[in-house]
């Protein structure tokens, strides 16, 4: 299964694939679980998140060695569940695993960003459905021009992401906030049974690294690159989370974190007031943007491989004047917007 016959721009250096593992695994909903995780058992979370972390460098591994296998497919993902598992389990597994799911996630995460700049701008006269609509068409027209546009966007966002989470981390560790430090244990509890029953929730805040194989075939040097970009997003992302946890540990009470629906926020405010609630925000904002876009501009390439082996229709696999798969960038935003409109990302259902 190759798709030798197209030629690609190359134009993806190692800092662009990073940006796009990072791209979906930091949405506002890891920073949210990071929170409570934490305050469930205070710093041994760390331990949770490093098993959790070498967990998902095994399957990266794997899903990199399949890349090196067979490097020129469109998307990846689903020729490779194709070349294992058969067509019904490559159908089922990619529609229900990413397609379903990931345009569930982004309606969800835009719907955060409206959300987040009320926070920041509560006597605005707009609903927040507006600000994520915006956001939605605004990723629809950046992934419509082209792969570089893509790029830039996504470097942007996720290294804005992580810069901004580890200085609030250091931040936090030297006692440099402008808030008041907590006196409390590092540890809510050593216990291995506690550390290891929130493994689960570990392992939530590394998936989606898997999401650098779909832009891979536009790498400068894809065998190289690939696999330390696949690596280096998580440890990159863990390394990060180990700062923010232990700059909580002296700015938020645990249990505080741990019954919180918004942890990084109560983290921003107790760290810095009205400074760090704005400056969450902004994390917040580049969190979903980073994540939407990198589902925009995956996703439809996920896609155009399924039509590759006809498990899609061929609308899938056609391509504009940029080199982007419009209708498989187009189908999933306009369900997130239609999502979006329609309130469900407001119920209490789907926030479950």
């Amino acid at each position: 299964m190759t798709d030798t016959e197209e030629t690609e721009h190359k134009s993806l250096g190692l800092p662009s694939l990073i940006a796009t593992g990072v791209g979906l695994v930091v949405a506002s909903s890891c920073l949210m679980s990071l929170g409570q995780g934490a305050g469930a058992i205070g710093t041994p979370f760390i331990i949770t998140m490093v098993i959790a972390c070498i967990f998902n460098i095994f399957t990266v591994l794997c899903i990199a060695e399949l890349n090196a296998v067979m490097p020129n497919l469109t998307g990846g993902l689903a020729q490779y569940t194709m070349a294992c598992l058969g067509p019904f389990a490559s159908l089922v597994l990619i529609v229900g695993g990413y397609i379903v799911s990931n345009i569930t996630a982004g309606s969800v995460e835009a719907a955060m960003f409206g959300n987040s700049i009320l926070t920041a701008f509560p006597d605005l006269p707009v609903p927040p459905v507006v600000f994520s609509v915006a956001l939605i068409v605004i990723l629809i027209v950046v992934n419509l021009l082209g792969i570089d546009i893509f790029a830039k966007v996504q470097d942007v966002v996720a290294y804005g992401l992580i810069i901004s989470l580890v200085v609030m981390g250091f931040i936090g560790i030297f006692g440099l906030g402008t808030g008041e430090v907590v006196e409390q244990p590092a540890a809510v509890s050593t216990d291995l049974a506690d550390i290891m029953s929130l493994l689960g929730l570990g392992f939530f805040l590394f998936v989606g690294a898997e999401y650098i194989i779909p832009v891979s075939r536009y790498a400068k040097n894809p065998r190289k690159q690939v696999p330390i970009a696949l690596i280096g997003s998580l440890v990159l992302i863990l390394v990060m989370q180990i700062i923010v946890v232990l700059g909580m540990a002296n700015y938020t009470p645990w249990g505080d974190l741990a019954e919180s629906n918004s942890p990084h926020m109560l983290f921003g405010s107790a760290l810095l007031g009205p400074v760090g609630v704005y400056w969450m925000v902004i994390v917040s904002c580049f969190a979903v943007i980073s994540t939407v876009n990198t589902i925009l501009s995956s996703l439809s390439r996920v896609i155009a491989g399924m039509a590759k082996i006809q498990l899609m229709p061929q609308i899938f696999n056609k391509k504009n004047k940029r080199g982007a798969y419009w209708f498989g960038i187009l189908l999933p935003g306009a369900a997130m917007i239609i999502i979006n409109i329609s309130g469900l990302t407001s119920s209490d259902q789907l926030t479950f």
